[in-house]
């Protein structure tokens, strides 16, 4: 995509998430006198004019941390505006191999992504951390005609490895709430998160873990919607829509439809190329949805996107691809 006045004069950073075999992530504390000190932050530096974003971070985490880099594999581009400066973050999930040390005398520490804080980062980097949380597939179940062959499918999905499940079933009251608190109990059982899309309070009546706004909902948002401790969701069909995503405090948001789709026929889809252009101006995660499987996670992670969402290839099938959040390891003191 050609660049815009704007994006040039953005700081171009590249940024290495780093995993161990345990699946904690490797952060560095910044210098008291550098821009954002004594934060906590990502590994990485600028990327040199004419450099690709490989090159730099291989350079970078040489210079910074003494290891190899081997592969790597895009997890998430943010731009951010400080007051002071403006970057464009361009993330990648490492592939490395050496023992890590803090070359430049930057304290590091290994955390596991949950116990990550977003408040000790840079404000840029927190979507970095919710991308880092967040699973390569979010499956959204289809409608309720019978709940026990709906909780079956559940049970399906669940044992094919899903991590997060939107509920999205239209039924009355009473028997929605029944069916969500029992979808929510077997969610816990598995280790799963439950999505309600519905309302706020809803959601806290439930205990579920977060809100799935729908493209109404998300208009008419003007804060965020439940505390932090909560993950919200928005379904976006615009640039507009992402943006005001952001600015209500949305964790991730929903892009559709890229592709076409049967369940909304008259819908012209993106395409991918549209989406990564998208995408790239998003400053949160963005899952793309329409008329993919799973094995479209990994083109949406190509073009800057989290993951893949959908119902068809997902939902009620046992044997699903993993939905484990992503990220790729090394081998320390190799």
């Amino acid at each position: 995509m050609p660049s815009t006045a704007a994006d040039r004069t953005r700081l171009s950073v590249a940024v290495g998430v780093i995993r161990d075999h345990r699946g904690r992530v490797l952060i560095s504390r910044r210098a008291a006198h550098r821009h954002q000190g004594e934060r906590w932050e990502f590994p990485g530096g600028k990327v040199d004019a004419g450099e690709s974003v490989e090159a730099a971070l291989a350079r970078e985490l040489d210079e910074e941390l003494g290891i190899q880099v081997l592969d790597t594999e895009p997890l998430i581009e943010i731009a951010h505006d400080y007051a002071d400066r403006r970057v464009r973050l361009q993330v990648r999930a490492v592939e490395w191999r050496g023992t890590p040390t803090g070359r430049e005398g930057q304290p590091l520490r290994w955390l596991a992504p949950e116990a990550l804080e977003p408040a000790e980062f840079p404000v840029a980097n927190r979507p970095i951390i919710t991308a880092l949380q967040l699973p390569r597939h979010y499956v959204i179940s289809r409608d309720c005609d019978d709940p026990a062959e709906w909780l079956m499918a559940l049970d399906r999905t669940l044992a094919a490895g899903a991590t997060m499940i939107a509920f999205r079933v239209r039924l009355d009251a009473a028997a929605r709430r029944a069916l969500a608190r029992e979808a929510l109990a077997r969610c816990q059982a598995a280790g799963a998160s439950l999505m309600i899309n519905g309302t706020a309070a809803e959601v806290r009546e439930i205990g579920a873990a977060g809100l799935h706004m729908n493209a109404a909902q998300l208009a008419a948002c003007p804060s965020r919607p439940l505390p932090a401790d909560y993950r919200v969701a928005a379904s976006c069909h615009s640039p507009e829509a992402l943006r005001q995503a952001a600015a209500c405090g949305a964790d991730f948001a929903v892009l559709s439809p890229v592709q076409p789709t049967a369940s909304h026929p008259d819908a012209a889809p993106l395409g991918w190329d549209t989406f990564a252009q998208w995408v790239a101006d998003a400053t949160l995660p963005v899952y793309a949805l329409g008329g993919l499987q799973p094995g479209d996670a990994a083109i949406a992670r190509a073009r800057g996107g989290q993951g893949a969402a959908g119902i068809s290839g997902w939902w009620g099938q046992a044997s699903a691809s993993s939905s484990s959040p992503s990220g790729m390891a090394g081998s320390p003191g190799i």
